[in-house]
C-alpha cells in the first residue's frame, strides 16, 4: 500500500480514522499470501468461535489441531496462538488461491496492513518494499476500510473481552487455583464444553438465569461467549450479574 503521504515519513506515523491510504491485495500482487507466513497471530475467544464454526468442528478439536496454548506463571488467561505449518511457517489456512477461511479470518488478518494502538490510532505494520499491495492506486478512508473488512463486530467483542483482561492485570498474581484457571479458559475458549457444563451440571439449579437467555445460549455461540464473560466477571470480580437461587443458597 502506498499511503497518501510522502514516502519519506516513518511508517509508524499514527493516523485517525479519517486518514486515507492506498492499498489493494489480490492474486495479481507478486507478494500475494506472503504476509501469511512466519507471523504470530494471537487468537481472541471470538476468533476461535468464528474459526471453529467455519470449519464445522468443536472448540476442543480446533484448539488441539490449530492452536498453540502458551501458559505463563501468574497469568490466568493463557495466550492462544494460531498454529503455523512446520515446514515453511505458513498459516495452516492459506492456499495458493488465498485464505480458505477468509470470511471468518482473525482480527489481525482483517486489519492488515494496519494495526491500532491503545489510544485507538492506526499505523502501518509493513512497507511497500515488503507489501506490493501498498503500491496499488485504490484509496481507502481508514474508517471505511474497517467496515469493509468486517472489523466492527470483532472490535465489539474485543472491548467486551477487555472488560475481563484489563481488571485481571491487578488480580492475576493472587489467583493460583488451577481449577479457577481451567474454568476461566473453558468459559472463554472451549465453549462447547462450557455449554455442557451449564446444561449438564447443577449450574441452572443453583443460579437464576432468565428463560430467554437460556434459549439463546443453547443456540448461539456468540450469546454463550457473552454469557461466559458475565460468568467470569461474577466469579472473579464480584459483579452482581447472577443471582443465586434461594434453595441453592440454603
Amino acid at each position: 500500500m502506498t499511503e497518501s503521504r510522502p514516502s519519506g515519513k516513518s511508517r509508524r506515523e499514527k493516523w485517525e480514522a479519517e486518514q486515507t491510504f492506498r492499498f489493494r491485495c489480490d492474486p495479481g500482487v507478486p507478494c500475494f499470501t506472503q504476509c501469511c507466513q512466519d507471523v504470530t497471530i494471537a487468537l481472541t475467544p471470538y476468533d476461535v468461535v468464528r474459526l471453529k464454526n467455519a470449519l464445522g468442528i468443536s472448540s476442543e478439536e480446533f484448539l488441539d489441531r490449530y492452536a498453540i496454548i502458551i501458559s505463563k506463571e501468574n497469568r490466568l488467561i493463557p495466550l492462544v496462538i494460531l498454529r503455523m505449518q512446520e515446514k515453511d511457517k505458513r498459516c495452516v489456512f492459506v492456499t495458493p488461491e488465498g485464505c480458505s477461511v477468509y470470511k471468518d479470518r482473525p482480527w489481525p488478518c482483517r486489519m492488515y496492513p494496519l494495526d491500532m494502538d491503545e489510544e485507538g490510532l492506526f499505523f502501518l505494520i509493513t512497507e511497500p518494499a515488503r507489501c506490493q499491495g501498498l503500491k496499488r492506486s485504490e484509496e481507502w478512508r481508514i474508517g471505511d476500510w474497517l467496515v469493509d473488512q468486517g472489523v466492527v463486530p470483532y472490535d465489539d467483542m474485543l472491548t467486551q473481552f477487555a472488560g475481563i483482561t484489563t481488571p485481571l492485570k491487578s488480580h492475576e498474581s493472587d489467583i493460583d487455583n488451577p481449577d479457577i484457571k481451567k474454568m476461566v479458559f473453558m468459559a472463554l475458549y472451549n465453549l462447547d464444553k462450557f455449554r455442557k457444563f451449564i446444561f449438564e451440571s447443577s449450574f441452572l439449579d443453583r443460579f437464576d438465569v432468565e428463560e430467554s437467555r437460556i434459549e439463546k445460549i443453547k443456540r448461539s455461540d456468540l450469546e454463550l461467549l457473552k454469557f461466559g464473560f458475565d460468568w467470569i466477571k461474577f466469579g472473579l470480580f464480584g459483579q452482581k450479574l447472577f443471582r443465586v437461587k434461594q434453595k441453592a443458597a440454603k
